[in-house]
């Protein structure tokens, strides 16, 4: 499985380490991904999904159904 939030399609971004010297390689700066389940009591079941926690918190503030009815809308989930 890839590193991507599956409600919110935050992955991994590209950057640099910078040393003392000023020397510059490259890194990679991984979401804050978790495994999460939740109830859809509209649905009467329960699903797993890979988010990041900034998408937790969009979900403890709108609510798991509005969150995943935006992200079918924006194309990050099937169904």
């Amino acid at each position: 499985m890839s590193r991507v939030c599956e409600l919110t399609g935050k992955k991994a971004m590209v950057g640099n380490n910078v040393s003392h010297s000023l020397r510059r390689t490259k890194r990679k700066f991984n979401a804050n991904l978790m495994k999460k389940r939740f109830y859809i009591p509209e649905e009467d079941k329960w699903i797993t999904l890979k988010v990041s926690t900034s998408a937790l918190k969009n979900i403890n503030k709108l609510g798991i159904s509005a969150v995943l009815k935006k992200a079918r809308l924006k194309g990050f989930l099937k169904k």
